[in-house]
């Protein structure tokens, strides 16, 4: 299949009654009904759509998409112009392999045809200093390396956004800071060069359809003037792991809070899964820190 598609609105989410398809998605992103904002638009149901994709049809991506996707990408805002990112196209199956492996052995970087990885891309910035004849001093400390960060976060979700457009899916892959030296390796990074993360894309399996997962509710993450999150906000997140229970009840998942999920998460070395040495892999592979 080589043809464009267009995004649809997500088959399990019914309409009720008199509801819009913006009152319908915020009821599934917060599990409960919830008036539409005054302004409105179908860009918002596009956002308001996404569901995180983990099963894939074995279909090539439609003829110049990852061009599409690189073209968004680049749209994003980027701090100073500095562009401090890069871009690599994972399409080799041997390759996409290894990488799954370094990445917990996720299946679904596999089965997708298009892995995307994600650089902080400090070595261009170095080498044009250095082609001026000009130090890159600014380049040892840890704010250019949160430059890049951020900028290849930005670029990535525009680019996310663009996959969900054209009627295909994606899910980012975090895992593959679990062996940043082993990923720069088989990418052949230089040094500057670091994998933050990677998106897979590819055409959904209508089969095993993935569904708008329910966040925290607003007020829990929104404040108005000053940080605000305190007592109050534990009752909201009490809330929150009613309607998850709910979520996974339907979906026929294993029941869990979400607080328990964090807390799971934060309380020791094991769940980060060797990314404890990151900082440590971060000046092996050049970057300064300072």
């Amino acid at each position: 299949m080589n043809e464009l598609s267009s995004p649809s609105f997500p088959s399990s989410l019914a309409l009720h009654s008199g509801e819009t398809s913006g009152a319908s998605l915020l009821r599934a992103r917060y599990g409960h009904a919830l008036p539409a904002p005054a302004v409105w638009n179908e860009t918002l149901d596009l956002l308001l759509s996404h569901r995180s994709v983990r099963t894939y049809l074995p279909d090539t991506l439609p003829e110049g998409a990852i061009e599409a996707l690189v073209a968004a990408a680049q749209s994003a805002a980027s701090s100073s112009n500095l562009q401090a990112w890069s871009l690599i196209a994972v399409e080799d199956k041997a390759r996409k392999a290894r990488l799954a492996a370094l990445a917990g052995n996720q299946k679904h970087i596999i089965e997708a045809p298009l892995l995307l990885v994600w650089l902080v891309d400090l070595n261009r910035l170095s080498k044009i200093a250095d082609a001026r004849q000009q130090p890159a001093e600014a380049l040892e400390y840890f704010d250019s390396f949160l430059l890049g960060a951020v900028d290849a976060a930005l670029a990535a979700q525009n680019a996310l956004v663009a996959v969900e457009s054209l009627g295909l899916g994606g899910v980012y892959i975090g895992a593959l800071r679990n062996k940043p030296l082993e990923v720069a390796a088989e990418l052949g990074l230089p040094p500057n060069v670091f994998a933050l993360f990677g998106l897979v894309v590819g055409r959904p399996d209508p089969a095993r359809p993935a569904e708008i997962k329910p966040r925290l509710p607003r007020q829990a993450v929104f404040f108005r003037e000053q940080y605000s999150f305190g007592e109050a906000g534990l009752l909201d997140v009490e809330a929150y792991n009613e309607r998850v229970r709910a979520f996974q009840l339907e979906q026929g998942l294993p029941q869990q809070d979400w607080s328990e999920l964090i807390a799971n998460r934060v309380r020791g070395l094991g769940s980060l899964h060797g990314r404890e040495q990151l900082s440590d892999a971060l000046h092996q592979l050049g970057f300064g820190l300072k």
